[in-house]
């Protein structure tokens, strides 16, 4: 089963990128970010015809995200729990019925999302970065207590380590590379999830490549979109891999494809 995270800045905008993505990778559930759109204006036809079910956690103008999925959705939990005054549209949850390579049913867990950015650092926007990143350790904590697989799949706006980025000096006053952000990913780590990509590679390599001064003509990128995998999840784990070769498309989203293959299949 091949589960994808894709940060697509403007699904609107990309609908034509994601349509051929969808086609050419063919990905069983795709984990998007950055849909910028409300639930209502989400484009799903054209992904719907490819045989995608569709679930939205959207708002105006920015944020949101979504879960495609070939399979049908169990369950669908939109919202990070912990700060009921938090409206930012950064979370959704899907549950999945798959079986195994022996045949035994399971419940596969995926939640698409999109952490803040948290800049300029020293604000009130650095601040709530931090409080999300706890309410997601408390959350992924209690998701693991359930022993199933789930992967956590998003934009976490976080360059965890040095090779992460190709410049990580141009990176030390943003939020992305702060002390702080780099600790509360490494304390998900520490909870029990594998980062998927790391897991099978120690190379550079990376997910974002900004559209200004020819950072992706230059190979000037950062690694922040990430799957991380519970142990029951990464135990399946057979393959890991950024699709790079979208951001040279036309009309690009600055942020590329990760995905992962796990040994699980649909239920039915």
């Amino acid at each position: 089963m091949k589960i994808a995270t894709w940060n697509i800045n403007g699904v609107r905008a990309r609908i034509e990128n994601l349509v051929a993505w969808l086609k050419e990778s063919g990905p069983d559930i795709v984990c998007l970010q950055e849909i910028k759109t409300q639930d209502e204006g989400f484009p799903r036809a054209g992904i719907e015809a490819l045989g995608y079910h569709v679930e939205t956690h959207g708002q105006k103008g920015f944020n949101g995200v979504a879960i495609l999925s070939k399979l049908r959705f169990d369950e669908v939990t939109p919202r990070l729990a912990g700060d009921d005054a938090d409206e930012h549209a950064r979370f959704i949850e899907g549950v999945f019925s798959v079986r195994d390579a022996k045949g035994r049913r399971l419940a596969l867990r995926v939640a698409s999302l999109y952490l803040p950015n948290g800049n300029p650092v020293g604000t009130e926007k650095f601040a709530y970065k931090l409080r999300w990143m706890q309410r997601l350790e408390r959350w992924a904590a209690d998701r693991l207590a359930f022993e199933e697989p789930l992967v956590m799949a998003g934009d976490y706006n976080v360059i965890p380590e040095p090779v992460d980025a190709r410049f990580p000096e141009n990176w030390t006053g943003d939020a992305l590379y702060q002390p702080e952000s780099r600790e509360a990913f490494r304390r998900l780590s520490a909870l029990g999830f594998t980062d998927a990509v790391r897991a099978v590679t120690d190379a550079p390599v990376y997910t974002f490549w900004d559209y200004q001064a020819g950072a992706w003509q230059k190979n000037n990128g950062i690694r922040i979109d990430h799957l991380m995998l519970s142990p029951e999840a990464a135990d399946r784990l057979s393959r890991a891999a950024v699709e790079k070769h979208v951001r040279a498309w036309e009309k690009p989203s600055d942020h590329v494809p990760a995905i992962v293959e796990l040994a699980l299949l649909p239920a039915s």
